[in-house]
């Protein structure tokens, strides 16, 4: 087995993580902690820990989240070279010089039959880095590391099957038979739709300031077939074996008393949420409004922005339900914003509005989606200022799919509120105007990107 790929990838880290500009917001963390950091990574990513939740998120200072991260990335470079110690037998000698243990050695060393579960412990720990504290300036160094570990890993490993990799199920995502979750309404409003419009044709469209449904135009895209997502085994080898960290939404809706949060591995989103037939809403797992390409490049290079996010809307007079009170107009992206949107039938966005203009492509399954036009804001209750100060003005209370005699009681004017609705289907977008209010249901599995931009 060759090791040398990825020692000389720890040693270009270890000179990366070495060298401080004074730029560096490290040198604002306390000298007696950075002269741990090197060799004790364990209590300094303590340390660094409880800064993150001594303040808001926001308004972490970026010394610790700097801190948080440079620490995750030792602390996961010593477990690789752990991890090669057992894979090598040798001594605890590294490069020919006596290394300091820490107790991430002893972790490791206590267990004769970790195998491969060390490699499972450096992913999480420097994707946590980026979950948590945002990579803090070290996104690339994060990214070339982990790309590194997973072509090193391939490497020495024997190839496994497609049903190898997914514990003997086929590959393909299963299809519900739970008929309230797949369920497709008739579409009684049906959204306008266009084949592949040209950029001139789109521009009309967005002068309407009316939602448009388009085919056709993902044709190219990898993701669609030589890259295929509608493959587990394909996301599952993207996501290095599954191990790559993600967030997900656990419930129906985030609107729903039972709604919850959890940060797990893709293989375990992938087993429990999405290989399998779940009937409780309460108990469907969503990964959400998530910049998972940021994340894992390699699916980046499976799609591409549309032409169209590079047109410029017209302008757009928001109001305070989509800005927030008195707050101004959000600011002027330089580049698109990218989310991925995965998930199991049944999952729900509840009817909300975003203040920017969206391209929502349909990579996998299929979705229904209605749409109000913010003129209808006050036939649909928004909601308000809720506890802890969570500013839920962009949402509504209404579950837009419940009926209307269930709904008259509480809210009478809701009956009154004009629509149009469509189901995007497998390789179609949806163009949705900045200030529109929009309810999603997924109807199969379904993973979709979208695209904001203003």
């Amino acid at each position: 087995m060759d090791h040398t790929p990825i020692k000389a990838q720890l040693e270009q880290t270890r000179t990366a993580l070495s060298i401080r500009e004074h730029s560096d917001p490290l040198i604002k963390c306390p000298t007696s902690v950075l002269a741990l950091l090197p060799d004790y990574p364990d209590p300094v990513l303590e340390l660094a820990h409880s800064k993150l939740y001594t303040y808001p998120f926001a308004s972490v200072p970026t010394c610790w989240r700097r801190l948080y991260t440079d620490a995750s990335i030792a602390k996961a470079m010593a477990l690789v070279e752990e991890g090669l110690r057992l894979l090598t037998g040798a001594n605890d000698t590294y490069h020919g010089t006596k290394r300091k243990r820490s107790r991430s050695d002893e972790a490791i060393s206590e267990d004769e039959n970790a195998e491969d579960e060390w490699l499972d412990r450096v992913v999480r720990i420097l994707d946590m880095a980026s979950i948590m504290a945002g990579a803090a300036g070290r996104h690339e160094l994060i990214d070339e590391l982990l790309q590194g570990l997973q072509e090193w890993w391939n490497e020495i490993l024997p190839p496994r099957t497609k049903k190898q990799r997914l514990g003997g199920q086929r590959d393909a995502f299963p299809v519900t038979q739970h008929l309230a979750m797949s369920a497709v309404p008739m579409i009684h409003y049906p959204v306008q739709s266009s084949v592949a419009p040209s950029m001139q044709s789109f521009e009309a469209y967005m002068k309407s300031a009316q939602p448009r449904r388009i085919t056709e135009a993902l044709r190219h895209w990898p993701a669609m077939h030589e890259r295929p997502w509608s493959s587990p085994a394909y996301l599952l080898e993207q996501t290095f074996g599954g191990r790559r960290l993600i967030p997900v939404e656990i419930g129906r809706s985030y609107t729903d008393a039972d709604w919850g949060q959890s940060i797990i591995t893709f293989k375990e989103f992938m087993g429990k949420y999405m290989m399998s037939e779940i009937t409780d809403p309460a108990k469907l797992g969503y990964l959400a409004q998530h910049d998972l390409f940021a994340q894992i490049p390699a699916l980046r290079n499976d799609i591409a922005v549309p032409d169209y996010c590079y047109t410029t809307p017209p302008f757009t007079k928001f109001p305070s339900s989509v800005t927030g009170g008195k707050s101004p107009p959000p600011p002027r992206l330089e580049e698109p914003l990218l989310n991925a949107w995965f998930g199991p039938a049944g999952t729900v966005s509840p009817l909300h509005t975003d203040p920017y203009h969206n391209i929502l492509c349909q990579v996998v399954g299929k979705k229904y989606i209605r749409l109000y036009s913010p003129d209808q804001k006050d036939n649909l209750y928004p909601r308000g200022i809720e506890q802890g100060g969570v500013d839920m003005r962009n949402t509504s209370t209404v579950d837009a799919e419940a009926t209307m005699e269930s709904l008259d009681a509480d809210h009478p004017l809701f009956r009154h509120a004009t629509y149009v609705e469509t189901v995007l289907n497998e390789g179609e977008c949806l163009y949705i105007p900045a200030g529109w209010w929009h309810y999603v249901r997924s109807l199969s599995v379904s993973f979709s990107v979208s695209f904001w931009w203003n």
